[in-house]
């Protein structure tokens, strides 16, 4: 596997850029636990769709270092981050399991989105859980908030075993995930619009 040093975070000073500079694939990181193992996961991720799909650069956007600032009534660096998500071909969000789901924070930063928020935008849905038995989590709840939120989620979860992270198991986990989702997202992001008719949907949810 190419080894690729990790795109800068999104931070106070960062603007979307205009044109063909503005980051293809963002990497969305809902742990509130700063450079966790589900950022370093995620970003391992969002390397490899990314090279699978020829796109870049990439962004990474850590909700730990926006945390303090999320429930605050002036948020400008997640409104910064919020548009950076939004204007991306692929954005990979992660996410621990947390009580069965994904955290509060990563759900008070998706609540900034009005609806159709995520709209043009191919998703890559990704939790990290420490029990085998919550690996539905992500289908259950995270892939169909962002659908709610407008995006195009082609492709199932990826979850990912915290036991699990290191070398070469998480690169097994990548290569058996992205045998299954690669086509899936090169037609997706080619401008296919593909969406699962399984993929379960949040009804009359509040986001």
């Amino acid at each position: 596997m190419t080894q690729h040093t990790a795109p800068p975070p999104v931070g106070a000073a960062d603007s979307p850029a205009p044109g063909p500079a503005r980051p293809a694939v963002v990497t969305l990181v809902g742990n509130p636990r700063p450079a966790s193992r589900t950022l370093t996961a995620a970003q391992a991720v969002a390397a490899r769709v990314a090279d699978d799909l020829g796109l870049a650069p990439r962004a990474t956007i850590d909700l730990a270092d926006l945390a303090a600032e999320l429930l605050a009534p002036a948020h400008p660096r997640a409104d910064t981050a919020r548009t950076v998500a939004a204007s991306a071909s692929v954005l990979v969000v992660a996410t621990p399991v947390y009580k069965g789901s994904y955290t509060g924070l990563l759900k008070a930063f998706l609540d900034l989105y009005g609806p159709d928020g995520l709209a043009g935008v191919v998703a890559v849905p990704v939790v990290v859980s420490g029990n085998p038995a919550h690996a539905l989590a992500g289908e259950v709840h995270l892939r169909p908030l962002l659908v709610e939120l407008g995006a195009t989620v082609p492709a199932r979860t990826l979850t990912l075993v915290d036991s699990r992270l290191g070398e070469p198991d998480l690169t097994d986990a990548l290569d058996t995930w992205l045998g299954h989702a690669g086509g899936l997202l090169r037609r997706a992001v080619g401008g296919t619009v593909f969406q699962d008719a399984t993929a379960p949907r949040l009804a009359g949810a509040s986001r």
